[in-house]
């Protein structure tokens, strides 16, 4: 016989089950008693931790990004920053395709505007690393701040999530280089 499972150990093989049902079935396939049953647990211990389907999937999305941080370390060259950013992105965008698998839901109509709603309730008080590269860059004499205008400094997540939305999977290595090199940077860069 199996041992009970408690508290974070517990909370962890849900979430898990969550975010397997939510890879696999999406956010319309995703049952509360699919989850208990993978978590090897009941609908009404899943019932007690989330008030229903969507604050469960948003809670294993959240999970699942975080595995995959986004933040880079100074590594003294905005390219290779940006690059490592970008795999990074990369790593986690099978929760990216999941969460927008939400926006077909009731619950996303009634609990958010725009996908943009949902994004912020998906970092939840979470850091900018992108923006902390481009700050970096600035300082370093690499970019121009004067060329980030909202459109072009928010470039290459627009290219990342529209790759993601429109193929569920993410960009790949060479696609990512040839944003950076032939379309991003000529952009900014200090002449």
């Amino acid at each position: 016989m199996a041992e009970r499972r408690r508290g974070a150990e517990l909370e962890e093989a849900i979430l898990e089950a969550a975010w397997l049902e939510l890879a696999e079935r999406g956010y319309a396939g995703l049952t509360m008693e699919a989850v208990a049953e993978r978590a090897w647990t009941s609908r009404p211990v899943l019932a007690r931790r989330w008030d229903g389907k969507a604050p469960l999937a948003i809670a294993a999305i959240r999970r699942q990004m975080a595995k995959h941080p986004l933040e880079v370390p100074d590594r003294g060259d905005v390219r290779t920053e940006l690059l490592e950013f970008l795999k990074r992105a990369a790593d986690r965008a099978a929760g990216t395709a999941a969460a927008f698998t939400l926006f077909s839901s009731n619950y996303f109509s009634e609990n958010w505007s725009t996908p943009k709603d949902l994004h912020a309730a998906l970092i939840e008080g979470g850091a900018r690393p992108f923006s902390v590269i481009l700050e970096r860059a600035v300082k370093r004499g690499e970019i121009d701040a004067a060329k980030l205008t909202p459109p072009v400094a928010s470039l290459l997540g627009d290219l990342f999530r529209h790759h993601v939305i429109m193929n569920f999977s993410a960009p790949p290595p060479s696609l990512r280089k040839a944003w950076v090199d032939t379309v991003f940077l000529p952009l900014v860069q200090v002449r």
